[in-house]
């Protein structure tokens, strides 16, 4: 299983105390005679240590190669899906925008992948609360990372943007990219460490349409999430 680098301060310094422990309990079950306390707590602290490591994991996805396939930022359930003029944003111009949310549970792979090629050209990181993902409000009012710029494809330039939104157990938004980057579609540029929202940003126009609904189930940088229409 390979574990992102975003989370080598949990999962490594996690497993540094776990071997430390488990030192100790083994000890305990030889030296001093506790076989059963001393086996049942070593196997204790094996299962703590890898249900943390299991949080920070990045499986292997194929990223599909159409450039026109505009793929999840986030793996998670399609909470919701509106229409906006998200003036929070300066970035889009008040232009309307269609706004994909993702809720993202603590079993859900947590790093986030460019969805298109796209060159950063903004991004605003917002203090605020720490309400629970799926609550209304917590795409307003709670700490986020927000990153904006123009995608290319098939020719065609368009704004895009996805805003990492922390939840009422996750407190730190990993988002390792600055304006002028350019992203590959699927590259992982960050992560929200505990459970979370992720949402995705596209013109509100005919030349794009969404392949997912409220209640699906996504996967970041595999899912279709929209397609662009090619140029005639």
């Amino acid at each position: 299983m390979k574990l992102t680098k975003y989370g080598i301060r949990e999962w490594l310094g996690s497993g540094i105390i776990a071997i430390i422990l488990l030192a100790a309990t083994i000890t305990a079950a030889i030296t001093f005679n506790y076989p059963v306390l001393g086996w049942t707590l070593s196997s204790v602290i094996i299962v703590i240590w890898l249900a943390i490591a299991a949080f920070f994991r990045l499986p292997v996805r194929k990223i599909p190669q159409a450039p026109e396939l505009i793929v999840s930022p986030a793996d998670g359930v399609v909470r919701d899906i509106e229409l906006i003029k998200d003036d929070e944003i300066e970035f889009f111009k008040g232009q309307s925008m269609v706004r994909v949310g993702i809720f993202l549970s603590v079993l859900d792979v947590h790093v986030n992948r460019a969805p298109a090629d796209m060159k950063v050209e903004y991004k605003k990181y917002r203090k605020g609360k720490y309400l629970d993902a799926r609550h209304s409000n917590a795409s307003k009012e709670n700490e986020a990372m927000t990153i904006a710029g123009t995608a290319n494809v098939c020719g065609k330039e368009f704004p895009i943007g996805v805003k990492q939104i922390s939840g009422a157990i996750a407190r730190r938004i990993v988002c390792q990219v600055e304006p002028g980057d350019s992203l590959e579609k699927g590259y992982v540029y960050g992560m929200i460490k505990f459970g979370s929202r992720t949402e995705l940003y596209l013109p509100a126009t005919k030349d794009i349409t969404l392949n997912v609904k409220v209640g699906d189930r996504v996967y970041s940088g595999s899912t279709v999430m929209a397609t662009l229409a090619k140029t005639s």
